[in-house]
């Protein structure tokens, strides 16, 4: 019977396809009506059950409209990550654990299919000669694809999906921060601090960078800026996406990060949002912070919030060959708040430090700890702790400008 139901899949696919090859456009509706013919034609000269026959419709739509056997996977609620290493290696994350999957690709060349209509939807190019892509899929989880010769054993695909949009309420009940701290965030958004996120891989950066844009009044004109889209801003009319381009390999010009900020400058942007910058494009990040976009906001991966504000320094001079004490100068300017994420052991995510950025001392940046992280042991396997408050605000300017109060 096994073998019956791989043979009717594989003539339903075979058959799809060739109809499929003579039209050059189809909606999803002309699509179903062609499966659901051939069904009805294989269901007529064999014994398919009405369950095999909705298993097959869905699965052949999902084949050549969506993720064929991924789909599955991204419908699963608590998956975070989804890992293809090769057609028949499938690893999922879910709750912090990652498990292989019991699926597999029917071939490499059902996999590279797959891949090429991810890539083609945002008009993105991967091949043997561009091997390294960056994409998205239209629910907004991004996706990272590499290719062989670079992958050695076969397509590597990272796919983190982004399930609907955090906000600080959630946060505080996840126990990822503390109603204190997210009401002090959220005066400091609304009262137009600069502030940037930083944290390892997976760490939640864009998640919480989400969250804070939530505050961000919806009269403000707001420019995002994104290697690949993620940002979910819904509260704005007034909203410019931007997303980077790279070479497609028919002579178009590379358009990087550190374009669109200095392109986002002239669009009358009251607040900057650069999804995470990784190089020379922070000297553009912090011109543009420097220069009246009070409220912006950023991200950045770092250990820590020292830790990140000297890979600043070095992103910084990989875009202009400045002495160190005035990019620090720059820095100390430019940034009003870090705010400093981390995954803990038992694989929660939680804000591990608030910091004000002093300003400049003896040639050295002076960080005011706001709040901070205590672990208090572990408890049913749960890292058990609080951030607990330890300074207060010092530059409350922008405080006393906006009315607010904390």
């Amino acid at each position: 019977m096994r073998k019956y139901k791989e043979e009717s899949w594989e003539r339903l696919k075979r058959q799809v396809r060739e109809r499929l090859g003579a039209c050059c456009e189809m909606d999803d509706q002309e699509l179903y009506r062609i499966i659901d013919q051939e069904i009805q034609a294989l269901g007529q000269e064999s014994c398919l059950t009405l369950e095999d026959s909705w298993k097959f419709r869905k699965k052949l739509f999902d084949s050549f409209r969506r993720l064929g056997i991924l789909q599955e996977i991204m419908e699963m609620e608590g998956v975070t990550e989804i890992m293809v290493n090769g057609p028949e290696r499938i690893f999922v994350e879910e709750k912090g654990a990652i498990r292989q999957w019991h699926g597999a690709f029917e071939s490499g060349e059902q996999l590279e299919d797959t891949i090429q209509q991810i890539v083609s939807g945002v008009n993105r190019i991967v091949n043997v000669s561009e091997p390294i892509a960056d994409a998205r899929l239209p629910d907004g989880s991004r996706v990272h694809i590499v290719l062989p010769p670079v992958s050695l054993d076969g397509p590597a695909v990272t796919i983190r999906k982004f399930p609907e949009p955090m906000t600080m309420d959630k946060l505080i009940a996840m126990k990822a921060i503390t109603a204190e701290a997210g009401r002090f965030l959220e005066m400091a958004v609304k009262a137009k601090y600069n502030i940037f996120i930083s944290g390892g891989t997976g760490s939640g950066k864009t998640t919480f960078l989400n969250a804070l844009s939530a505050f961000i009044p919806p009269e403000e004109r707001i420019v995002t800026i994104e290697d690949s889209a993620e940002l979910q801003i819904s509260q704005s009319p007034n909203l410019v996406r931007l997303e980077t381009r790279n070479d497609n390999g028919e002579g178009s010009r590379p358009i990087s990060v550190g374009d669109l900020i200095k392109a986002s400058l002239r669009m009358r942007p009251d607040r900057i949002i650069v999804g995470e910058v990784r190089g020379a494009e922070a000297f553009h990040l912090l011109s543009a912070f420097n220069t009246g976009h009070d409220g912006s906001l950023s991200t950045g991966h770092g250990n820590s919030t020292a830790d990140m504000l000297a890979r600043l320094e070095t992103m910084v001079l990989m875009g202009a060959a400045l002495p160190l004490p005035a990019i620090r100068s720059q820095i100390a300017s430019a940034l009003d708040i870090m705010v400093h994420l981390g995954r803990l052991r038992d694989k929660s995510r939680k804000v591990l430090e608030i910091t004000e950025i002093g300003g400049l001392e003896d040639g050295t940046i002076r960080l005011n700890p706001l709040f901070r992280f205590r672990e208090e042991g572990e408890k049913n396997g749960q890292v058990e702790g609080y951030l607990e408050k330890t300074g207060e605000l010092e530059h409350r300017e922008k405080l006393t400008a906006s009315g607010l109060g904390l």
